[in-house]
């Protein structure tokens, strides 16, 4: 039976709370960015495939330590949202929801790109015939036909943000209450002699917690596919 402690259960709070706030704060700008790769031509494109995709292939070390630069009190972005907003993002929870985001978007982007793709063009053409504008377009025919893939990349979004550990122990180090979610509490714990058992009830909590975001991800999916099949 698993009886977790309060200082674990803060663990495990603190990592959902990171994980949705990561995911939906991207989710905007990912279908946003799929959007554009998927059906705009612009110079730069390829650069901003990149850009996008660049922390699959980082050492998570290396993008933690980049947004210590940038978003740290001494770092231009940092420096002005302290200043202007009074808001610290470096050692703070907030800082580990921008880790587990920066790290889970190519995930997103990539779903809802490939989803994007695959919707056939000529019903945006149709709909703009009948006199929608672009917006409209992407609003009414669409997001709505790529729905399955956009939830299915906020999903992967989320799962990738909740198991992060490198980006966000290096940008906001391992804080008990404050920036110590899952993953560095677990990795707290094998450091020390008695810690297996904690480690290993974390470690369950977490294997749950996923599986049930790939579950209602896949029903959710399901829900969205039956809706688009059905008549108007």
């Amino acid at each position: 039976m698993i009886a977790l402690s309060p200082e674990e259960w803060t663990a495990v709070r603190l990592s959902l709370l990171v994980a949705f706030t990561g995911t939906l704060a991207s989710l905007p700008l990912g279908i946003f960015v799929a959007y554009a790769l998927a059906r705009w031509r612009f110079p730069g494109k390829m650069l901003l495939n990149g850009l996008v995709h660049l922390p699959l292939v980082m050492p998570p070390v290396v993008t933690g330590y980049l947004l210590l630069l940038s978003f740290g009190r001494n770092g231009p972005a940092g420096r002005f949202l302290d200043e202007v907003f009074g808001i610290v993002i470096a050692f703070h929870w907030t800082g580990a929801a921008l880790a587990a985001a920066v790290m889970g978007f190519p995930l997103m982007v990539r779903a809802i790109q490939l989803s994007f793709e695959a919707v056939d063009t000529r019903l945006e053409d149709a709909a703009g015939t009948l006199g929608a504008g672009q917006p409209w377009r992407f609003l009414l025919v669409s997001l709505p036909l790529a729905l399955p893939g956009v939830l299915a990349g906020a999903v992967l979004g989320f799962a990738k943000a909740l198991g992060e550990f490198g980006a966000t122990i290096t940008f906001v180090s391992n804080i008990p209450g404050e920036t110590q979610t899952i993953s560095s509490a677990i990795y707290s714990y094998i450091q020390q002699p008695d810690g297996d058992g904690p480690a290993f009830q974390l470690m369950v909590i977490a294997i749950a917690i996923a599986m049930l975001a790939l579950i209602a991800s896949e029903l959710l999916q399901r829900a969205a596919l039956r809706a688009r099949k059905q008549p108007a």
